[in-house]
């Protein structure tokens, strides 16, 4: 082979990998979002009618769908431009490396206590709550559109927030690393449609929030007194206090960590095998 034809092949070859991974992040990001899901459901109805018209030769049907498939794109960019701001909003805040405070064990373990210690609090005195914790997906936009605060977390500072009296306890507290950023942010709420009715502002802001990124939110209900936690576009409804802990204990724990802990664990292997 020369060298022409191998630098010919690594080109098709990146070219189909590029296009794999642009369908793998639109299929993987389409369930999320409701209206998007539509969407590529009339797509293919459509698609499906077009190749039955022309086996069946049905001039007049093949002709509205030759029309459709002409000026369909550019309608859809009209109707669907919140939609596409938003996909296009999240490659913006997506990092491939991460942006967010790689905490320590310590760090960890106190930044959850004081969140499930205030959420504890919190669902007793039945006072309603959400908090969003950034991870890779950066919440900028959010930040910058609520009162700064800045300031070590703290259960006491996050029950004082929430506190029926306190002007910011109708918003979201956005958490930074071990940092409560900001307080009373407002989220995009989720327009799922099997989202229960029995749901307020507060659960469906934090699916919306969840369903955009990868942040992590965590609900006190008024009403009820119930917690819950919205990952990855899904909401894990009425959980102790116990299985918030571990959970946010698991998903803030640094992808890293894992690596060095096993190139470590290899290390103590090692050792003892010398011994």
């Amino acid at each position: 082979m020369t060298f022409d034809s191998i630098t010919s092949l690594i080109t098709k070859i990146i070219d189909v990998l590029l296009v794999w991974g642009a369908f793998y992040y639109i299929l993987k990001n389409l369930r999320k979002n409701v209206k998007m899901v539509l969407l590529f459901k009339g797509i293919l109805i459509i698609v499906a009618l077009k190749i039955i018209s022309d086996l069946l030769n049905l001039v007049t049907i093949g002709y509205i769908l030759d029309y459709i498939i002409t000026w369909g794109p550019l309608a859809l960019i009209v109707i669907f431009q919140p939609e596409i701001r938003n996909v296009l909003e999240y490659l913006g805040r997506s990092q491939l490396l991460g942006r967010h405070k790689v905490l320590t064990v310590d760090e960890r373990e106190k930044v959850v206590y004081e969140i499930t210690n205030a959420m504890e609090y919190l669902k007793k005195a039945r006072i309603g709550a959400l908090m969003v914790i950034e991870r890779d997906n950066s919440l900028t936009d959010y930040i910058e559109k609520s009162k700064k605060i800045y300031a070590d977390i703290s259960s006491d500072l996050l029950i004082s927030i929430f506190f029926p009296n306190n002007p910011l306890h109708d918003g979201g507290v956005i958490i930074q690393g071990d940092k409560i950023t900001s307080a009373g942010a407002v989220f995009p709420t989720s327009e799922n449609m099997k989202i229960s009715k029995r749901l307020g502002t507060r659960h469906r802001a934090a699916l919306g929030i969840s369903e955009i990124g990868d942040s992590i939110a965590l609900i006190v209900s008024e009403e009820t007194g119930r917690l819950s936690i919205a990952m990855n576009g899904e909401l894990n409804y009425n959980l102790t206090t116990d299985e918030i802990k571990l959970i946010l204990l698991e998903e803030l724990r640094p992808k890293r960590s894992i690596l060095m802990e096993d190139e470590e664990e290899g290390e103590d292997d090692e050792i003892i095998q010398n011994d």
